[in-house]
């Protein structure tokens, strides 16, 4: 976790725009040889060298996709920053290079904003990339973020959402539901807060929860590990929706069906304590809770042996043919239908 750190208030309008800019990037420091040039320009210049460049975008907008109530800037910066990575390492690729923009209220000193950024610079400095560009502007109300984070990987080896063939294995990274299970935490947390601000919370029984979903991380390491074992995955796309919304998603762009088992679905046993706790089914923590940011991919079933005793890979089902559908199959080997109920900002 992050430490807090008090600092005097100081207005950030009071630097004007550029000298905001000036303040909040200045430590910031060049890692990647295709940044020409960064942060200072009308635009940045890159020059990547024989391979295919990939671009993704995301916004992040106070009191829809997180809540100052309990989520520290600093951590904010981190994880704008680390979620839009993993999009580009569910493509098989490694991140280089992020712009940033931000718009923000009158309530915002410039010491709160310099604690956004060294969440970001941390966030940079760990994955490796270049802070290169972006904005600075004025909001009436919030906070709102935008984050553009560009990657490369050899030509040909880009993994899309499309390549699954029928008996492919389907395969995650890590662990699922303990972010939707520290969120959880922190909404109970803030409800109590809000009856009695006398209230300090003990968070220490739940503190894998809450940091996985307050500091989550972007599997680029599992994009080494299968160039080092020499898997190509056939298709990819990262866990931010939850499980069943990203099975759907490979299923419908491959044209085919699958089988996933809940026994092999990997579950700490820390989620398994909590959602008891929140009369919850674990199993539907780790389908629908969301904002896991693993790795969920296929293989061919020749590249099982190359993966099997990997710990930090979960081979929890297989894609069937077209037109057969998803579907769960249970403990008791019942058959259920997976249906999306992952996360969705324009559901109500």
């Amino acid at each position: 976790m992050f430490e807090e750190q008090k600092s005097p208030a100081q207005s950030a309008s009071s630097l004007g725009e550029f000298k905001l800019i000036d303040e909040l990037t200045k430590s910031f420091e060049i890692q990647q040889k295709s940044s020409v040039k960064g942060i200072g320009d009308d635009a940045a210049i890159l020059e990547p060298a024989h391979e295919q460049i990939l671009i993704s975008t995301d916004l992040l907008i106070e009191g829809v996709h997180f809540n100052l109530g309990y989520m520290p800037l600093k951590h904010l910066g981190y994880k704008a920053v680390t979620v839009n990575l993993s999009d580009i390492c569910a493509m098989n690729a490694i991140p280089t290079q992020i712009t940033l923009g931000i718009a923000v209220s009158n309530r915002f000193t410039l010491e709160a904003l310099k604690e956004f950024y060294a969440g970001v610079e941390t966030a940079c400095k760990a994955y490796g990339v270049d802070l290169v560009g972006g904005d600075t502007t004025s909001s009436t109300k919030g906070m709102m973020i935008s984050v553009t984070a560009i990657g490369s990987v050899e030509k040909g080896k880009a993994c899309r959402r499309d390549g699954a063939k029928e008996g492919d294995l389907i395969v995650v990274s890590g662990d699922l539901g303990a972010a939707y299970l520290g969120f959880q935490i922190l909404e109970r947390e803030r409800k109590v807060f809000e009856v009695n601000e006398q209230h300090q919370p003990d968070l220490d029984l739940y503190a894998y929860l809450v940091e996985r979903q307050l500091k989550p991380e972007a599997r680029k390491d599992v994009v080494e590990l299968l160039k080092q074992l020499e898997v190509n995955p056939s298709s990819m796309i990262d866990i931010s929706d939850g499980l069943a919304s990203e099975i759907k998603h490979l299923c419908k762009e491959s044209a085919l069906g699958c089988k996933i088992y809940e026994d092999k679905i990997p579950i700490d046993p820390t989620v398994v304590r909590t959602a008891e706790e929140f009369k919850l089914d674990p199993s539907l923590c780790a389908l629908s809770g969301g904002e896991d940011y693993e790795l969920l991919f296929s293989i061919p079933q020749e590249d099982y042996p190359k993966i099997k005793a990997n710990p930090n890979l979960s081979v929890i089902g297989h894609f069937t043919g077209p037109n057969t559908g998803c579907y769960l199959v249970g403990r008791d080997d019942s058959m259920a239908e997976i249906t999306a109920q992952g996360w969705d900002s324009f559901r109500e």
